[in-house]
């Protein structure tokens, strides 16, 4: 009997035949859904994993340099049974180390099919002829040996590896691993989840949680050579010489808190224990020297303080002019033995009584303080010195230096600690020609520490005084010509932007000087003549990537006067850093200096004009710090412009003038020269967009309330006041996720209209950005406070409380919620129209604001609060709110005087379309009343619904538009709007639902794919003689087509040059089949329309396409769609999840029930109350 190719552990629907991969155990097969309907042979053989190409494999002789070589005790050829029992064995290389046994498809391979615990091995025997039984609680594994020896051999060592071992019980659930992280995540390509964990230096990958207990695995990834990126918003790829392992987590914040657990095993693989065992010898270096987290495992050697990962990276942000970051565990060329004595001799303990002698209780840190809060404490220990105990000799120059240059003689340390960053200067002169530096004279004196200590700080910066005065040692007043040199890696100049990652192997190593102005480039050290030179006076700009942005982590970009652009790059931090600060020194004036104090992303200089006098431009220095941009303009003072909260950003007069509206004032930023312009433009239009998920993040007005929160309760002021039920009914999921994604992309764009958008959409909008906000409205650290004072029985004493909560708030969420109440307040005085109450609007908002579960009406109590004491609370001038209630009442006797109708309730532009459904061998007529904003998706739901068919798994409904005259039909994409397709038909056309039977094998097909390409030969028609090819319209030729990203290109052959003809990708409309008439050589066809984007001269072309199999076809038309559709071919949760979200209501309010929208005051209270005191009446009146 002949056995499988490959093997599978992932359990998924089964049909007679199946494809797998190699990275799978011998548990079952994992089959597709129908291989007849995509038969692919590059698939079904392939020798990597379904998501990783052939080309991503090493040679045999790169696996023999092999890290993950253990001690294999035996290893050799064996037949294995699998579990299920079937009666053919497979062949399978087997190797035995004292923690597993594993087994692989042959000796080459790297990663094993499957592994099996050694302690949890119970018996190990012999079974038959030439067979051996390895035994655990649950599982039994049946081998073959080639010979009676080689079996004896084999148990014989099984026993001898498992003897003495305590059998693992199946019910005490136990692994023999010390996990680190771990949970399930999907592997791309495989449609199961798999049981990830972490543990140590290696990555262990199981079929499920219950064969993690049992022992019983697939493979196991050795950290040492691995290396972690991210991808996508949920994606990200663990990369090793041998494989890319592409794995989906379940949110984007467990995506990176499977990053940092990889990270953190990458780490413990590379690392070296030693020099951290010795440091942590000092029991105060054991504890994190600034919020005292157990061994801290980094170290900023100048300041001789250990630190945790958390706190190091905050050192990193001062930037090593201030703190020089080491790990103690892989730096370990930076641990001389001198460094070592120096740690152990300070300590912690001891560091700190200078550094933290007077810290107040209110500002110390803790290991759970929050990245904001520690960025401060350290910015202020370090930076501005604002804890330390100064010397008494502070502020006296002269006697600081005397006194540095005396201690070094000695062994006190701590000593020239305190001196040092107290303002003594470590370059001073001694007065004494032999030894005329305070380094000199430590090693005179053969003090190896303190000549450590003073080399360590001979270009730190040092700690600003309390009062925000420099010290005498002012930075970045170095001379006019500052010198530098080292070797950087360069492209070639361009004259156009940088789109495109650069690889590595596109830089060449050159030697770079910065002398008298001119930054110059060599072929090597050696060579006196420069390869090329730039005047400092001809950068206009200098823009510092992010990292890995290229292929070196760290590079720079150049601009000049000629419009050419220079990049240079480097893998050291603090040598990229460097040559920033003094490129950046070189041609930023003096006028304009502070501007280099700044850790800038873009600095440089533009020509611009504002105030009253626009006729004439004038210089202008500009550096853009995240979302700030400082300017040092003509004659004037630096200034700051915030552009999250500019009124408008816009780009006009043909791409050539920036416009930033603030405020009261109008900045008019010109293009003097189209590519560092190009830059700036899009620098600025990405630092104005949202930044982050917390408040302080987002786009804001001038009254730092976010774009957002401010645009939705304006619409719903004006349009949905008085919509009975306003914030309890829920919109259509889809347009509200829609929206809140552009919202998040650029809210200052967003114009809500009525008509355009739904009032519960809106609403909902509000909602779900308040429920996902980062650290929630009422912050992390206070909500429990707002919580809790919701308890209080007396009222004057509650809205005390309330006011000093308000207070502690952050300027932003002051603010925030200050409006957002404001508005329910409004909200709830036209209850007798809305139907919305204070305590209906407290039971939806408190669960949102809070991001609880709802399970009780503790948010709820608080949130009805602030709205009932609104005016005390927030100090409300009432005359001011009385008029905003009567321009309301306004706005709503306008509206009923008009007539005019709520885009919520009833939205125009309905259309009525009769749609046909197909299920099984029957059609079935169904007329659908079609909105201007629906979808393909929501009308297939919608049309299901009404015909009481289930969506079953792996099932793919769509809305298909079917022509009978072109005898064609195209799935319509599920976001695409159906009114614009009824529209556009013609009598012969009509739209049908049915399922799209070969979707889960073009989604198998793309998964597999590196990027959306293809190429290959198919035969060609065209509608007519329309294109100038000299083809005659009655036959197909064939030629070779190339489609990529942008667009797809026909030659005549092969081997041509140039093509033939050119069409944008996005532009073409694919359908599939092809008219009869037309004789196609092949049944297997598309019908392509084009249709220019060209206003003045629009244009329709339609032509065809034969391809040689089923499979072809579909294998380009699944890369037409996901080109054209950015890869988002199919809902990532499924057509059934859009169903279940569309059709069920709003359910985030947890299990408080909500008020009946009609009936008294005193039923809704005595509906509150009856809920309190008996929360499972909601349970009980379930219909």
């Amino acid at each position: 009997m002949n056995t499988p190719d490959r093997d599978m552990s992932l359990q998924v629907p089964r049909q007679p035949k199946g494809w797998s991969s190699s990275l799978c155990s011998d548990e079952e097969l994992l089959d597709d859904d129908d291989p007849a309907l995509w038969q692919d042979e590059g698939l079904s053989n392939l020798q990597g994993s379904v998501y990783l190409p052939d080309s991503g494999r090493l040679s045999v002789a790169a696996k023999e340099d092999n890290s993950q070589l253990i001690a294999v005790i035996k290893m050799g050829w064996l037949d294995k049974n699998p579990p299920q029992g079937a009666l053919y064995y497979q062949r399978r290389w087997v190797k035995l180390d004292v923690d597993y046994l594993r087994y692989f498809d042959n000796e080459k391979e790297v990663y094993s099919k499957g592994i099996i615990s050694t302690a949890f091995i119970t018996n190990v025997s012999c079974a038959g002829e030439l067979k051996f039984e390895v035994v655990t609680n649950n599982r039994t594994f049946i081998f073959r040996a080639e010979s009676e020896a080689e079996r004896n051999d084999w148990v014989t060592v099984l026993q001898d590896c498992t003897r003495g071992r305590h059998p693992h019980s199946t019910t005490s659930f136990r692994s023999p691993l010390t996990p680190d992280y771990q949970g399930y995540l999907e592997l791309r390509g495989l449609r199961s989840k798999l049981y990830t964990v972490v543990a140590s230096d290696k990555v262990f990958l199981y079929k499920n949680m219950e064969d993690y207990r049992i022992g019983v695995g697939i493979t196991s990834i050795e950290m040492n050579v691995g290396n972690v990126k991210d991808t996508d918003r949920r994606s990200f790829d663990l990369t090793t010489p041998y494989r890319i392992f592409s794995f989906i987590a379940e949110s984007e914040q467990l995506r990176e808190q499977w990053v940092d657990a990889m990270r953190d095993a990458i780490g413990e693989a590379l690392s070296n224990r030693e020099v951290a065992e010795r440091i942590w010898a000092e029991p105060s270096n054991s504890l994190c020297a600034d919020c005292g987290a157990p061994k801290p495992e980094w170290a900023s050697i100048n300041l001789c303080v250990v630190v945790c990962k958390r706190c190091a990276g905050e050192h990193r942000g001062l930037g090593p002019s201030i703190s020089k970051v080491r790990s103690l565990k892989m730096d370990r060329k930076v641990w001389t033995e001198e460094l070592i004595q120096l740690f152990l001799l300070m300590g912690n303990e001891r560091v700190n009584s200078f550094w933290a002698a007077h810290i107040p209780p209110s500002e110390d840190l803790t290991p759970s303080s929050c990245s904001e809060k520690r960025r401060c404490f350290i910015t202020n220990k370090y930076r501005q010195g604002k804890y330390r105990k100064y010397h008494p000799l502070y502020g006296n120059q002269g006697e600081l230096n005397s006194a540095l240059c005396i201690n070094v003689q000695s062994s006190d340390v701590l000593e020239t600690v305190r001196l040092i960053f107290c303002g003594a200067d470590v370059n001073c002169s001694t007065g004494m020609a032999s030894w005329p530096s305070p380094l000199s004279l430590a090693n005179a004196h053969s003090q190896p520490l303190q000549a450590e200590l003073i080399s360590l700080n001979l270009n730190t910066e040092l700690p600003r005084s309390v009062e925000g005065e420099a010290m005498e040692a002012v930075h970045y007043t170095a001379p006019p010509c500052v010198s530098h040199n080292g070797f950087l890696f360069k492209t070639a100049s361009m004259a156009r932007a940088v789109t495109e990652r650069k690889a590595r192997e596109e830089f060449s190593r050159r030697w770079c000087t910065l002398n008298d102005g001119t930054f110059s480039y060599y072929e090597s050290d050696r060579n006196s003549n420069p390869n090329g030179a730039l005047k400092a006076s001809v950068i206009v700009c200098l823009a510092v990537d992010t990292p890995e942005k290229h292929g070196y982590e760290h590079t720079f970009e150049l601009y000049s006067e000629s419009e050419r652009l220079y990049l240079f790059g480097t893998d050291d931090p603090d040598s990229h850093k460097e040559w920033v600060k003094s490129i950046a020194k070189n041609f930023i004036p003096a006028t304009a200096e502070p501007l280099l104090r700044l850790p800038f992303e873009r600095i440089g200089r533009l020509k611009c004009k504002d105030g009253l006098n626009l006729q004439t431009s004038k210089v202008g220095w500009f550096a853009l710090v995240g979302s700030t941009l400082h300017a040092y303009l003509a004659d004037s003072k630096g200034e700051e412009i915030h552009l999250r909260k500019l009124n408008e950003l816009s780009i006009q007069q043909d791409n050539e003038v920036l416009v930033l509206v603030e405020r009261g004032r109008t900045l008019y930023i010109e293009g003097e020269r189209k590519l560092d312009f190009a830059g700036w433009c899009g620098a600025i239009q990405a630092a104005a967009g949202s930044g982050g998920d917390t408040l302080s993040q987002q786009q804001l007005t001038e009254t730092d309330i976010p774009i957002i929160v401010h645009s939705c309760i304006d619409f719903i002021t004006q349009c949905g006041i008085q919509s009975e039920g306003i914030y309890r009914k829920s919109g259509v999921n889809s347009r509200v996720a829609a929206l809140c994604e552009r919202f998040r992309h650029d809210a200052r764009s967003i114009c809500l209209r009525e008509g355009v958008h739904q009032v519960d959409d809106v609403s909902n909008t509000l909602k779900r950005f308040f429920r996902e906000l980062e650290e929630g409205l009422f912050t992390s650290e206070d909500a429990n406070a707002w919580l809790s004072t919701a308890a209080n029985q007396d009222e004057s004493v509650k809205i005390s409380q309330y006011q000093l909560l308000v207070k502690r708030l952050p300027r932003v969420n002051k603010a925030t919620l200050q409006a957002l109440i404001n508005h329910l307040y409004c909200v709830q005085c036209f209850s007798e129209l809305n139907q919305m109450n204070l305590h209906n609007l407290a039971i939806v908002f408190g669960p949102t604001l809070f991001q609880a579960d709802g399970k009780d009406y503790t948010a709820g109590r608080t949130i009805e609060d602030l709205i009932q004491h609104y005016i005390l609370i927030f100090e409300v001038d009432e005359q001011q709110l009385k008029k905003q209630l009567e321009v309301i009442s306004f706005i709503i006797n306008l509206r009923r005087k008009n007539n005019t109708m709520f885009p919520s309730t009833e939205p125009g532009g309905h259309f009525i379309c009769t749609v046909y459904v197909e299920d099984g061998k029957d059609t079935a007529e169904q007329h659908v009343k079609i909105p201007g904003s629906m979808t393909a998706a929501e009308l297939s739901c919608e049309v299901l619904d009404r015909r009481n068919i289930t969506v079953k798994d792996k099932e793919y409904w769509s809305c298909w538009e079917v022509s009978d005259k072109e005898e064609m039909e195209r799935p319509l994409h599920y976001q695409e709007r159906v009114l614009p397709i009824l529209h556009s038909f013609g009598t012969d056309s009509h739209l049908l639902i049915k399922k799209h039977i070969a979707m889960d094998a073009m989604i198998v097909y793309l998964a597999s794919k590196v990027d959306a390409s293809k190429h290959g030969m198919m035969k060609f028609r065209e509608e007519r003689s329309i294109l100038g090819l000299g083809l005659s319209s009655g036959s197909f030729h064939d030629r070779y087509f190339i489609l990529n990203s942008t667009s797809l290109r026909m030659y005549k052959e092969i081997r041509s040059n140039r093509p033939e003809r050119e069409w944008p990708a996005k532009n073409l409309k694919v359908y599939l089949g092809i008219k009869k008439k037309l004789r196609p050589p092949t049944c297997w066809g598309l019908t392509v329309v084009y249709e220019s984007k060209k206003q003045e001269k629009p244009e329709k072309q339609q032509w065809y396409l034969c391809c040689d199999t089923q499979s072809e076809m579909r294998e380009w038309y699944a890369t037409f769609l996901s080109i054209k559709y950015d890869g988002n071919v199919w809902p990532q949760d499924g057509l059934q999840q859009m169903r279940v979200s569309r059709a069920l209501p709003d359910t985030r309010h947890g299990n408080v029930s909500l008020i009946p929208l009609r009936g008294s005051e005193n039923e809704m209270r005595n509906s509150v109350a009856a809920f309190s005191q008996d929360p499972l009446a909601l349970f009980r009146d379930v219909r």
